[in-house]
């Protein structure tokens, strides 16, 4: 039986919330599964994921195969780096430094996008407010 980790679609039409589920790949996208090992809702602000991370490392490592959405989703949670961290037989103690470096990365750029995007945001707008009121004085004139 070939395992696939991959999203079931629940919630109401145009609010979608999806379940991250082990099932087997010949049955239908909301049909029958194995185990719910996570959640996904992509409307919430910011989006939530949440996933047994114990759970998806032991799916993962039987053989079970990840759709594109659900490796992504896996690769921001750092469940992958784990999971290969693991693979390569690095001792437990190194495993947790790693995720723990991978942690403050990730918080750091995170930091980094928002703090472009605040400044972005304030450029566009005073760009916008020296427009109208150059237009204001022309008028007159």
């Amino acid at each position: 039986m070939a395992v696939k980790l991959r999203l079931r679609r629940m919630g109401k039409k145009r609010q979608p919330i999806y379940k991250v589920v082990a099932a087997d790949s010949r049955s239908p996208r909301d049909g029958k599964f194995l185990e719910a090992i996570g959640l996904y809702n992509p409307k919430a602000n910011p989006l939530v994921v949440d996933i047994k991370e114990d759970r998806a490392l032991y799916w993962l490592s039987v053989g079970a195969q990840p759709t594109d959405t659900v490796r992504s989703l896996l690769r921001s949670k750092g469940i992958t780096l784990k999971q290969e961290l693991l693979k390569r037989g690095t001792q437990p103690e190194e495993v947790a430094t790693a995720m723990e470096n991978w942690k403050k990365l990730k918080e750091a750029s995170s930091e980094r996008k928002a703090a472009k995007k605040e400044k972005k945001k304030e450029t566009s707008t005073t760009e916008v407010k020296g427009a109208a009121s150059e237009e204001k004085v022309e008028q007159p004139a």
